[in-house]
């Protein structure tokens, strides 16, 4: 048997290299681990002091099963060791075993550190009303606050709603304590008086601070800038007689938070010939800036300057300045600029692939970000959502609703954001069971509050063609935005309630909601949908005379496609005649969509010609074109026209219809043959369509542009596949359901004339959503008054 002598030389020696992993740094963990594996190899039984220190190595490397794992065999843990573990679960955020650890602790071994450590984790976990119960409850137990005491507790009061008197209070407890004159507590009053808005008590008490570090500067400053006040702000910086680059710092960050990009910059410009030391947080702050105001040389040049002037810089430098220079380079289209930095850097982090991440998603580049994507070593909710609501909005809503349940198999919580993303994929498919089932997982959630959620909602139900739940969901959000009142603008365009989204934008004007762009894009569209001319232009001209918004080409090829649409073919030239730039595609195409409506051959052609020469590689253009060829009897011009399609190798996007039945989506193509049940769809369709004849329905062959017979004219326009969709709807959904169908193409003139005849027939609404808007056909007519 060892001597005890012998026993306690040994446990001095490993108590001595356990020193060692102090203070905490990354190889703490493998250290202690190591000491402790030599432990077991030779049998010695670490006890007290030792097994503390081993404890609380594990804890603070976020090794908790380790730590628990020593603290289970102690017999009667005391109180250093109980410390160690309830804090490290409470910084992990399992702050209810932290707690069940407090509560089973007897109050003869507590102390205040102890006290303290549970403080700590309510406040780090954003839960001010338990941290000021536990501090009240300390004060109950006749245990004395320190000054980290205060400091925490000052940190979880900024989170109470009823915090003024509070904070009050707790100012008149410090200066009884006696630990007024800790500049840690005297910062956290500061802050928790910026936090109440209290900024001439904030102000007063700074003030008073003998020995203020760079977080006295950092909170005033800062505090200034959350309360609007930035000149005072400025002069207090302006006022300093010792040029602290963290004040300077707080200044430029503040600054951009609050989009004043020219005051930031110059900041930056005179930090640099004061000669007061740029370190990475400046950096960040102004490589942000210029990512934000889309300053991309401006930002350039500041690459290059770090290039020059940090020849060797830190992980702590290198890490934050290349994130800020991945998200600028990716703000500014340039990805695969983004991409070598990100490849040349020694240490990333999530946030490093995040930003890379988004950059392709944000491009477009769908197939990058899927690769990029499969290869990230760890995943957050930021990397989930990124790339659901990517998929959704470059087209592939399915794989964003699967991605989406993969989120949830791998242990991920989805928040409102994720559901945002999910939703939207629904609105892009038309899935309307899938998103009225995310719409319940919300509420039972408790997210259904979410402003990016409800927004996502009401573009889904709208865009389902449900437009009277999105309404509903309006009126009901407990917050709206500039995009809620878009969303629901553009709901009522899309399904031809023009004069209602004029009321509603001036509704969002009484609200005190500033328009932006988008929604004056969404008003143009409104009118275009409902044939307001006047409205139209009175709105457009408003945009820049009122609102100081420079239209866009955008903004234009809406003005002009609601002109040529009324047939005012003179108003629009004059239009496009006065942009301040060449028309792009989106005004040559606003212009062959209404030379088709109103016949205009010439010019149609004229307009088809130019966007093959814009977009040779776009189907639609050459379509439109035989189109034209075809409508005025040109034949041969027409086939020469698919044959140019055909030699350039563009294929034509095939026309596609369809329909959710039973939670299952059924697509139909042009002519199907593939579809299980298109057999019964046809022999439907011919018992139908007689009944339709009788009512006065008659095929309309001018819409088969093909030089064929008159009854295979008729063959091919019963082929169509919104035709065969609304068959198969009628035919599956239950005896007056609502048909919903959806359409990747344009409908047809002689479907939209059949699917008013056939409402009629079967006595049911028939929902048709196509590229440009939706068709309500009720009982013989449609919503858009036939102006489409």
């Amino acid at each position: 048997m060892k001597g005890s002598d012998f026993i306690r030389t040994v446990a001095n020696r490993y108590a001595s290299q356990l020193q060692l992993c102090y203070p905490q740094t990354l190889a703490s963990f493998s250290l202690a681990k190591t000491i402790h594996s030599h432990m077991i190899t030779f049998g010695f039984h670490p006890r007290g002091h030792l097994l503390n220190r081993l404890i609380d190595v594990y804890s603070k490397s976020s090794k908790i099963i380790y730590a628990r794992h020593l603290f289970d065999q102690i017999p009667e843990p005391d109180i250093a060791s109980r410390t160690s573990l309830l804090l490290a679960y409470s910084l992990s955020g399992d702050v209810k075993t932290a707690q069940k650890m407090f509560e089973e602790t007897p109050l003869s071994i507590r102390d205040s550190v102890f006290y303290n450590a549970m403080i700590t984790g309510y406040s780090r976990n954003e839960d001010g009303n338990s941290c000021i119960e536990l501090f009240r409850q300390m004060l109950r137990d006749e245990f004395r606050p320190d000054d980290f005491t205060f400091t925490t507790v000052l940190g979880g009061l900024a989170r109470v709603v009823n915090k003024v008197m509070q904070c009050k209070q707790l100012h008149g407890l410090v200066l009884k304590t006696g630990t007024g004159f800790f500049t840690s507590v005297l910062n956290a009053l500061v802050s928790v008086y910026v936090n109440c808005g209290l900024m001439i008590e904030a102000r007063k008490l700074f003030d008073e601070i003998d020995a203020k570090d760079e977080l006295s500067w950092t909170t005033i400053v800062t505090g200034y800038f959350r309360n609007d006040e930035l000149d005072a702000a400025r002069e207090l910086v302006d006022g300093m007689s010792e040029k602290l680059a963290v004040a300077w710092n707080a200044m430029i960050s503040g600054y951009v938070h609050c989009n004043r990009y020219d005051e930031a910059v110059d900041m930056f410009r005179k930090m640099y010939f004061m000669g007061i030391k740029i370190d990475e947080f400046a950096y960040t702050s102004v490589i942000s800036c210029c990512a934000n105001a889309g300053l991309f040389y401006l930002g350039k040049q500041v690459h290059c300057y770090v290039l020059r002037t940090e020849a060797k810089p830190t992980l702590d430098f290198s890490l934050p300045v290349n994130n800020a220079l991945i998200t600028l380079y990716c703000k500014c289209d340039k990805v695969d600029w983004a991409r070598r930095i990100f490849d040349n850097m020694p240490v990333r982090d999530i946030v490093s692939w995040n930003a890379i991440l988004s950059g392709y998603v944000n491009a477009g580049r769908i197939d990058d970000g899927r690769l990029f994507f499969s290869k990230m070593p760890e995943r957050n909710h930021l990397t989930w959502n990124v790339m659901i609501s990517g998929l959704a909005q470059n087209g592939f809503g399915e794989e964003g609703l699967k991605l989406f349940n993969q989120m949830k198999s791998e242990g991920f919580q989805p928040c409102d954001y994720a559901f945002a993303g999910a939703i939207s994929s629904c609105s892009m498919l038309g899935a309307l069971e899938n998103g009225r089932q995310l719409h319940a997982q919300l509420v039972r959630l408790g997210l259904d509050s979410s402003l990016s959620a409800g927004n996502a909602l009401i573009t889904m139900y709208a865009r389902c063609g449900v437009v009277e739940a999105s309404n509903l969901l309006f009126l009901t959000m407990p917050y709206l935005d500039s995009v809620s009142w878009n969303a629901m603008i553009a709901a009522l365009g899309q399904h031809g309630h023009g004069i209602q989204a004029l009321d509603l934008f001036e509704q969002m004007l009484e609200a005190g909601i500033s328009p932006d762009r988008i929604t004056f894009l969404t008003i143009l569209s409104a009118c275009s949908h409902a044939g307001l001319v006047k409205e139209s232009q009175y709105y457009f001209n408003l945009m820049d005379r009122l609102y100081g918004i420079t239209p866009g080409e955008d903004h234009y090829a809406r003005l002009v496609d609601v002109l040529c649409r009324a047939g005012k073919f003179l108003e629009a030239n004059d239009v496009i005649s006065s942009m301040p730039f060449e028309p792009g595609v989106a005004v040559w195409e606003a212009l062959l969509a209404g030379c088709r409506t109103h016949g205009n051959v010439d010019l149609g052609i004229q307009a088809a010609e130019r966007l093959i020469e814009l977009i040779p590689q776009h189907d639609g253009s050459y379509v439109l074109l035989s189109n034209m060829y075809a409508t005025a009897g040109r034949w041969n011009d027409a086939a020469n026209a698919r044959k140019l399609m055909r030699d350039r190798g563009v294929r034509k996007e095939p026309g596609c219809s369809w329909v959710e039945v039973e939670n299952k989506v059924h697509v139909f193509l042009v002519d199907d043959t593939v579809h299980p049940e298109v057999q019964a769809v046809y022999s439907f369709l011919n018992k139908l369509v007689p009944e339709m004849k009788r009512l006065g329905y008659v095929p309309d062959t001018k819409f088969v542009l093909h030089d064929i017979e008159s009854d295979q004219k008729e063959r091919v326009l019963s082929a169509h596949s919104e035709k065969l969709a609304v068959a198969f709807a009628l035919m599956r959904l239950p005896r007056g359901a609502t048909v919903r169908v959806f359409k990747n193409l344009r409908i047809c003139g002689d479907c939209h004339n059949a699917f008013k005849f056939m409402s009629k027939v079967v006595g049911r609404e028939i929902v048709v959503r196509d590229a440009k808007r939706f068709h309500h056909f009720r009982d013989s007519h449609c919503s858009c008054g036939d102006y489409w």
